[in-house]
């Protein structure tokens, strides 16, 4: 076995424990048990963000502990009296938009690709495992992102994929022309071989920043080592340089930017009482600086709660086990990694569950349903294990590309098994659509004040001149009529004068005969969207008649170019 493959010998117990020695464990960051969660938004106005959402001094808020039971961000109890829509499609995924609706809410979930596991442990360093070599065990073989990254570099132009390659081993490096078929290249930082970073390690974050000017820090990387996160930056990917690293954190800490208030934000991994995990969070504008924090000096931020249900054949207490997250269109997507326990004959069935956030602290999480799930079939390649991949998730054409983690596991035993790197995919901005009433949604919301199947937005104000909806009416319409802020049709932008929507299309765009909407720029209005026998998921105005909308599109894609929709 070559040099780099192997470790200095250690002591241990057990797995769990020999895991918990590469990281140096979970740091003490447990806050007092208390009731409830105590948060002071003090009293003055702060920032206000580009969605019309103020947020409160001091910011973040100061939380004391992390509630049991769910908490409902500010911004849906107290929506801004004119919401602007110039950054991003507006998604449907909550009600802040809404202010009037007879439709019905279906939350969607992804498809597994059919090629699944699309990254498999085949070469000699991803099929080694240094526990089952200490304790004569079988080994686990790694090719999976544990976090770590996955990003389209639009420079490149190729998918890129940062992996755990052998288990607990190595930061190994694939590319892809497709995001389905990959290739692992020779590097020259372990010759032959496509390690990027020979080292012992547990959850580690890679990212690709396209908004940064220091072309020898476009790649970033935080490893989970020594109870701290270890900072590194790249301008390739994979010849990485230390450059400093946090305070102490736990050994599933990661990290991701928040375009919206230009911070990168520490998602760290916390023990909020008697080893239930959570996550507390630190904000910063520099990657490298202001990140020397003190143990329990980040802030409480999320956990799971009692919505979260537990596996019935386990029966514990859900825990969020981890939190990746990134800026998508108009909101920050998070991916919620949920422990629901673990017995000696599988592996803990972690899953993953989709969240929202608009004021990137505040989070909700209407759907509870597994939004990439672990599989109940035994020998399947994520029987045992999901997690998320650092980016979230990718835009490919008229779909977005989830990567996961998969532990296939030993069925009678808890070990993990093989671990692999799956793909599942979904509509472009479709985690959730408005429709006639669907004996299939799960959760929904329903104003009943008016009769006909529509949905009315609250005032909102915006620059552009060009109206975009992405819907499904192959079976319907979609028509589209403009209010004034009491309600009141502005003339000829009515329904009767506009041109239904018929067909399928992720950027449709809507017009009206005889009106612009560029007349209506920068006025308060209100739209109402006439759904029949159709899905609706998102709208936007654009500047110009291509479509572009002007938010974030996650981990980028193919034709993107950049960080954003312009």
């Amino acid at each position: 076995m070559p040099q780099s493959f192997r470790s200095t010998s250690r002591r241990v117990t057990d797995r769990r424990a020999f895991l918990h020695s590469l990281s140096a464990g979970a740091i003490g960051l447990a806050v007092p048990s208390l009731i409830g969660a105590a948060e002071s938004l003090g009293t003055g106005a702060g920032e206000t963000l580009y969605n019309g959402i103020t947020l409160g001094r001091p910011w973040p808020p100061r939380r004391v502990s992390l509630p049991a039971v769910p908490v409902t961000p500010p911004y849906l109890l107290d929506p801004p009296p004119v919401i602007p829509i110039d950054v991003g499609r507006q998604l449907f995924v909550d009600d802040f938009l809404i202010d009037e609706n007879t439709l019905e809410r279906t939350y969607h979930r992804p498809i597994y690709h059919e090629r699944n596991p699309v990254v498999r442990p085949a070469t000699q360093w991803e099929n080694y495992d240094e526990y089952a070599v200490r304790t004569h065990t079988n080994p686990n073989p790694a090719a999976m992102p544990f976090s770590d990254g996955v990003f389209f570099d639009p420079v490149d132009r190729l998918f890129k994929m940062w992996y755990m390659g052998g288990y607990s081993q190595n930061v190994c490096y694939a590319v892809s022309h497709d995001g389905v078929a990959w290739d692992k290249p020779g590097l020259d930082v372990v010759p032959g071989t496509n390690i990027t970073m020979p080292i012992g390690r547990d959850s580690s974050t890679v990212w690709l920043d396209l908004f940064e000017r220091d072309p020898a820090a476009r790649y970033k990387m935080g490893l989970s080592i020594g109870g701290r996160l270890r900072l590194y930056t790249a301008a390739d990917g994979i010849h990485w340089r230390e450059a400093g690293q946090t305070g102490p954190v736990g050994d599933r800490t990661t990290f991701f930017y928040n375009p919206f208030r230009r911070v990168w934000v520490y998602s760290i991994r916390d023990d909020v009482s008697d080893g239930i995990r959570g996550r507390r969070y630190w904000e910063t504008g520099d990657f490298l600086n202001g990140v020397s924090w003190r143990s329990r000096q980040p802030v409480p931020w999320v956990g799971a709660d009692k919505l979260d249900p537990q596996r019935p054949e386990i029966h514990v207490e859900p825990q969020l086990y981890n939190l990746d997250a990134v800026a998508y269109e108009s909101l920050l997507l998070g991916l919620f990694t949920i422990f629901r326990g673990e017995r000696h004959d599988r592996e803990k069935p972690n899953d993953v569950v989709l969240g929202f956030s608009r004021d990137g602290f505040h989070w909700s999480r209407p759907d509870r349903r597994p939004f990439l799930s672990v599989s109940e079939h035994a020998g399947d390649w994520n029987w045992a294990n999901v997690q998320s991949a650092g980016g979230v998730c990718l835009v490919v054409g008229d779909r977005l590309n989830f990567y996961v983690s998969g532990r296939s596991g030993v069925a009678g035993t808890s070990a993990p098994g093989v671990c692999s790197t799956g793909l599942a995919t979904l509509r472009r901005d479709g985690f959730a659509s408005l429709g006639e009433p669907d004996p299939a949604a799960s959760v929904h919301r329903v104003w009943r004040s008016r009769t006909r199947p529509s949905v009315t937005t609250r005032p909102v104000r915006f620059l552009g001149g060009y109206l975009f909806v992405n819907a499904d009416a192959r079976m319907g319409e979609v028509r589209v009529e403009v209010l004034d802020r009491g309600g009141r049709v502005i003339e000829p932008f009515s329904e009767g004068n506009c041109e239904p929507f018929r067909g399928d299309a992720t950027r449709a765009r809507i017009s009206w005969i005889g009106g612009q909407l560029s007349a209506l720029a920068g006025h308060d209005v209100r739209f109402r969207f006439f759904v029949k026998g159709a899905r609706l998921y998102a709208f936007w105005v654009s500047a110009g008649a291509e479509g572009r909308s002007r938010g974030y599109l996650a981990a980028g894609g193919p034709g993107l170019g950049s960080g954003s929709d312009v």
